[in-house]
């Protein structure tokens, strides 16, 4: 077996240099004022003996970690472990990690979970904030430098990248319209989503503009069992189509109504929303509002980057879905 070189330490440089170990440090960090002859000394001294200082030390020294923190509301969706997957790789090119908390979807532990992990890292992505508004407009100076996703319509000072939720459940609207369904269920999310609640406005905008459409609220959630769990509530209501809070829940929707003898979409249709690989896999595949999970994240970087170096951080982004036709959909027999 190798045996394990050992990593050579500042106290062996600095003596071989023949300076203190506090003039090492400020030489490898850049931050050494005196005479050139004394930071020469020190180099070559280090590359002598292949010095290069720890992370975690050059972090201390420098008051930085090199690292970012990521807060989501379930970990478990697809669409944010995308996000998440994106913005790790990016800020990897960057020399920096990223650290991860899943707040499970609760509001009050959400911005204790924040505060927390701020203490630990330069800077934090909160994705999909589910806390109040109030709270998070007080904590954001505590928490910067800050980029938010997917928080729509927010008056935070901080850059963000959201989707257009509100054009996107309207186009899926329109498109079970088109196909002829006029009695329809929106399966809803949690009652703290953001995004949540622009999808409300997004049918209330639709049901406005065709009043022959008669629409239903029913509760669902955010994962497949909520959606399997609303297929009753579904099928009691009569619809012929039923617009999902998003894929986790659309799919669980499929099974729970094929369960209860409903077909999709020949009984019912089904649309999603984030077009998260499974939607095209599953069994009929889901008619969803696609979302650039991928590109928030690399955006996300983007701006972050920028505020760390203490520079300006690009515009806030809205993105718009677009519309995938797939299986799930179909005019109302």
């Amino acid at each position: 077996m190798a045996t394990r070189r050992r990593r050579t330490t500042i106290a062996e440089v600095a003596a071989r240099a023949g300076v203190s170990p506090a003039t090492v440090s400020r030489v490898m960090n850049g931050r050494f004022v005196g005479e050139d002859t004394v930071a020469e000394r020190v180099r070559a001294a280090a590359e002598e003996l292949d010095y290069s200082p720890s992370p975690l030390a050059r972090g201390l020294a420098l008051g930085t970690t090199r690292t970012v923190a990521f807060v989501v509301p379930d970990l478990a969706n697809p669409a944010f472990q995308d996000i998440l997957s994106a913005l790790s790789k990016s800020a990897a090119r960057s020399g920096y990690r990223v650290l991860v908390a899943d707040s499970v979807e609760s509001p009050s532990d959400e911005l204790a979970i924040a505060t927390e992990i701020r203490r630990r890292c330069d800077a934090i992505v909160l994705c999909a904030p589910r806390m109040p508004e109030s709270e998070l407009v007080g904590a954001i100076e505590d928490l910067k430098p800050l980029v938010l996703i997917n928080r729509p319509g927010t008056s935070a000072d901080a850059p963000m990248l959201s989707i257009d939720y509100l054009t996107g459940i309207h186009h899926l609207a329109e498109h079970l319209y088109a196909l002829g369904h006029r009695r329809m269920a929106y399966v809803a999310g949690p009652s703290t989503s953001a995004s949540d609640r622009y999808r409300r406005r997004g049918l209330a905008s639709f049901t406005a503009e065709h009043p022959d459409v008669e629409l239903v609220t029913v509760t669902g959630g955010v994962g497949i069992d909520d959606g399997q769990a609303a297929a009753a509530r579904v099928r009691s209501a009569g619809v012929t189509a039923a617009l999902a809070f998003n894929d986790l829940v659309a799919i669980g929707l499929v099974h729970g109504l094929d369960e209860l003898g409903v077909a999709v979409p020949d009984d019912v249709s089904v649309t999603g929303f984030d077009d998260i690989p499974f939607a095209r896999y599953n069994s009929p595949s889901i008619t969803t509002a696609s979302v650039p999970h991928e590109e928030l994240g690399v955006q996300a970087w983007d701006r972050m980057a920028a505020l760390v170096a203490g520079k300006e951080p690009g515009h806030s982004v809205q993105f718009q879905p677009r519309l995938e036709l797939r299986g799930s959909t179909a005019p109302p027999r």
